[in-house]
């Protein structure tokens, strides 16, 4: 048998998607326009990084490769062939958010419309806020508005701290964020009153309720904490997650992975904080994945601290520092297993506003014996989970279709 590690660069997105523009995203490339500011000197920033952007193993793999087959991506004169089986993937998903894009990885994707919240103040209806008010006894809430959410604990932090009032807030995704205090709200108390809206919002089918605790005394010390949980929906039918755990493998989830599937078809999880201790984890994991076993880790940092934030260069730092650690993942394969990398959506952090971007995303897949080859673009990111289950042995899904043939080769429909 062999092992799968799947490897999710929140937000990780390469432009071309061919509905951007339904999703008001037309022209979005996270990729491509943090590697043009990079080179036009807009992605320096003193003692952090300066110059170009410096992917050599990313680019090993295929990236530029799987830029230019989505959106057009000029290849550099001296861009050698790929040593990796690569390609882009396109979601069918009716969202840009984070749910429905790891749900149509793990090979169902999104065909219902999620809920969500008006552009206006305030942007939860009265009944939402009195029942969630009552249930959980608290004295009222403030915010109640579309935000960004390091912005949200800046402007109402300290009154936060003086009333006891949770900080409510929203964005353009399906989701309901509560900011509160660690200490003097109560990290266990935060978890309760997120619970307690996760079962008032589901007739309203919104996505996510999400903790969002965070300590420090004043606007100026204010940070949030990696004690983050979501609360989210399960997904409508078993995904690769379930399949796995019914075939009696282990899916192993680093960082948000288990919070996004509502725990299904999760066998352990395990928690860090920020990009390069989820990825110590990850090698921890991998060294302890046994045959026919799943590593599935999402890092965050990209999409949550540089592309809603939107940091040029700090999210090419991040890419860098990941780039640079990439060969510790891959040193950790045996013959038979497969790393896949890929993206969830975009968020281009050179694109107006601060969320998501519909972006069709990278699919870099590594292992010794794959082929070196493209599988072009495929029609849906369902494909990735199916590989997947190729890979690993068990029956295919409903959704996607592997761009292997047994474990070694692209299918003929590639």
């Amino acid at each position: 048998m062999s092992r799968a590690f799947l490897f999710v660069l929140d937000s990780f997105g390469i432009g071309g998607a061919p509905d951007a523009k339904a999703f008001g995203d037309e022209g979005s490339n996270t990729f491509g326009h943090i590697y043009e500011a990079c080179a036009a000197g807009r992605g320096d920033r003193t003692g952090l990084r300066s110059g170009p952007l410096e992917l050599p193993n990313l680019q090993a793999l295929g990236l530029l490769h799987a830029a230019n087959l989505a959106s057009g991506f000029a290849l550099p004169p001296e861009t050698a062939v790929p040593s990796a089986l690569w390609g882009a993937a396109e979601e069918v998903s009716n969202g840009k958010d984070t749910p429905s894009g790891h749900w149509e990885i793990a090979g169902v994707p999104v065909t219902f419309n999620w809920g969500y919240f008006p552009q206006q103040i305030p942007a939860f209806p009265d009944h939402l806020i009195a029942d969630a008010m009552r249930l959980a006894s608290v004295p009222g809430v403030i915010g109640n508005k579309h935000a960004s959410g390091t912005d949200i604990i800046d402007e109402y932090g300290e009154e936060h701290i003086r009333t006891g009032k949770p900080i409510f807030y929203t964005s353009t995704d399906s989701v309901i964020q509560i900011a509160a205090h660690e200490d003097h709200f109560g990290l266990e108390r935060l978890y309760e009153l997120c619970a307690i809206v996760r079962k008032l919002v589901d007739p309203l089918n919104i996505g996510r309720v999400i903790a969002r605790p965070f300590v420090g005394e004043t606007r100026e010390t204010f940070r949030r904490t990696g004690n983050r949980r979501d609360y989210s929906v399960p997904p409508p039918e078993p995904t690769l997650l379930d399949r796995l755990t019914a075939a009696g493998r282990t899916v192993i989830a680093i960082g948000k992975i288990g919070d996004i599937y509502a725990h299904k078809g999760v066998g352990q999880v395990r928690k860090a904080n920020g990009n390069m201790a989820l990825l110590d984890e990850t090698l921890i994991a991998m060294d302890e994945a046994r045959d026919g076993d799943l590593v599935f880790t999402n890092f965050v940092d990209f999409d949550m601290l540089y592309g809603h934030r939107r940091d040029v260069p700090g999210y090419a730092a991040a890419l860098e520092a990941f780039d640079r650690r990439l060969p510790e993942l891959m040193a950790r394969l045996v013959p038979e297993d497969l790393m896949i990398l890929t993206a969830d959506h975009g968020c281009d952090p050179t694109y107006k506003g601060t969320d998501h971007t519909r972006e069709r995303v990278p699919v870099l897949c590594y292992g010794p014996g794959l082929p070196h080859a493209s599988f072009g673009i495929r029609p849906t990111f369902a494909d990735i989970g199916e590989t997947i289950a190729t890979h690993l042995g068990i029956e295919p899904g409903l959704h996607g279709k592997s761009f292997l043939k047994g474990t070694g080769a692209p299918s003929p429909d590639a």
